[in-house]
């Protein structure tokens, strides 16, 4: 195993402010028209995701310098470093389509995978002034935040026991799919939040939600950072058969997961 400096408190520290600038930046973008451009796969990139990826990049590279990182934007353009046992992984908008239509499910994402699970993450949703932040592998907190600025002192957020008036599930707003509905529906689950992005992950690790189902196509990227929230918080993610959720499979891309606070299925 490759030796790395890694202080989860430091990076939390460090990154905070990165990630308030990457949102700062992004609600900027977010304000004003802007245009969108269609990558090889068919899916949005508007400036927002470009300038909020070299924030980040930026300040990674300062803070941790041996250890690489997979980013979307330099990904889609062939900018894939090779990865060991360490790297980071970074969505700097997940949910652009809800950002281009002007909503507020879309998050900055930041993971730490080593050994093939997330260690440390953070996720922030801008629009909706809410940081979640798996400050190490066992702790997970949330901030409020308005105008940038962090209001109050971190909560720690844990995953729920399931409540007696049944289960709530969290399911995309744009890729639900008759096997996810097929899901839900064996499970008895009694009612359906909507949200989009890794914000998904982190009602479940807060307890507003128990459970999210994806039985759709995902990025690492995507996952990483949401991953590691509720990891911290209680929660696992496992795929369909019951087996662990690894990171740094080829090409980086996921197979179908299940996001669990404390339901039996």
């Amino acid at each position: 195993m490759t030796k790395h400096n890694i202080d989860y408190q430091i990076f939390a520290e460090k990154l905070y402010e990165t990630t308030l600038e990457a949102g700062r930046k992004i609600m900027a973008v977010y304000a004003k028209d802007f245009d969108v451009n269609y990558k090889q796969d068919a899916s949005p990139v508007t400036e927002a995701d470009e300038a909020a990826e070299a924030i980040i990049l930026r300040d990674l590279q300062e803070i941790a310098p041996g250890i690489p990182i997979i980013a979307e934007e330099q990904a889609s353009s062939g900018n894939i470093p090779e990865v060991a046992d360490i790297f980071w992984l970074v969505d700097p908008l997940d949910g652009t389509k809800e950002f281009i239509k002007k909503g507020t499910d879309f998050t900055v994402n930041i993971a730490l995978i080593e050994n093939g699970q997330p260690t440390f993450g953070i996720v922030y949703a801008p629009a909706l002034g809410r940081m979640f932040v798996a400050k190490d592998p066992n702790h997970a907190v949330q901030m409020d935040i308005r105008e940038g600025r962090f209001i109050g002192a971190e909560k720690p957020i844990s995953v729920r026991d399931v409540p007696a008036k049944g289960i709530t599930a969290v399911a995309s707003k744009s890729h639900r799919d008759s096997k996810t509905d097929a899901f839900l529906e064996k499970l008895g689950v009694t009612d359906i939040v909507g949200a989009g992005s890794s914000l998904k992950f982190c009602l479940v690790a807060a307890g507003e939600a128990d459970i999210y189902p994806r039985f759709g196509p995902t990025m690492e990227w995507d996952t990483g950072a949401g991953h590691a929230v509720l990891k911290a918080a209680g929660g696992t993610v496992i795929n369909p058969d019951g087996t662990a959720f690894r990171y740094q499979k080829p090409g980086f891309h996921n197979g179908f997961f299940i996001a669990n606070g404390k339901v039996i299925f």
